[in-house]
């Protein structure tokens, strides 16, 4: 039994948990999990047991909970060391990318629920869906060119807490077919290689769920 336990929802559905658990995963520390459907009345009454804000994800750490996804990404590089670039400005633009997705891109959130086994889907493009998508494709196309570059595969170059914060992102793209720069695709590409990110898919595919308020296209 470890001595973290992170509470998540539908691997199929829940793109906040997945930026949790992916960190965690990345960071080599052992934890359990525990799944709750997101999609039943019961809901809210679960997820209670663990945590105060009414949502996942939640991590438990003996008797200290946390109760946000960013807020346990930054817990987790607290405990290990790691999780943010070491240089100073690099890791100013990485808190803000990440806070940034954290709070924003209502469009693409509600627009194109994340359906991380879903292909192929499409939808009408609606101004505000547009412009989530393009600010999301500049500011890995930013990042890319001035920190990633040379160190590394991922948005600075070694993996950090913005690659898991935009990995539901990447699922989106991958599911509804966003139509992106070569730049943008590339690190797609690499993202959904990523050993951590099949092994999230492969959950998904593996639950026998369906909610239809989330099946779009």
């Amino acid at each position: 039994m470890s001595e973290l336990t992170l509470i998540i929802g539908n691997y199929n559905y829940s793109a906040w948990s997945l930026c949790a658990w992916s960190f965690l995963r990345k960071s080599g520390l052992a934890f359990d999990t525990v799944r709750l459907r997101i999609d039943t009345p019961t809901f809210k009454d679960e997820v209670a047991r663990y945590g105060p804000g009414g949502a996942v994800p939640v991590l438990r750490h003996g008797n200290l909970t946390i109760w946000d996804s960013l807020a346990i990404c930054e817990y987790v590089a607290e405990l290990t060391g790691r999780g943010w670039p070491a240089e100073r400005s690099a890791r100013a633009v990485a808190r803000s990318v990440c806070a940034e997705v954290h709070a924003g891109f209502i469009n693409l959130r509600t627009e194109w629920p994340m359906n991380a086994r879903a292909r192929n889907r499409r939808t009408a493009i609606t101004p505000g869906l547009e412009a989530d998508v393009e600010r999301i494709e500049e500011i890995w196309m930013d990042c890319r060119r001035r920190f990633g570059a040379v160190g590394g595969p991922w948005l600075f170059g070694e993996y950090t807490i913005a690659d898991a914060m935009y990995a539901p992102v990447v699922l989106r793209f991958n599911t509804y077919g966003a139509q992106l720069s070569d730049v943008a695709r590339w690190y797609m590409a690499h993202a959904l290689a990523d050993s951590t990110v099949q092994e999230w898919v492969r959950e998904a595919q593996e639950e026998p769920w369906t909610d239809p308020s989330r099946e779009v296209g």
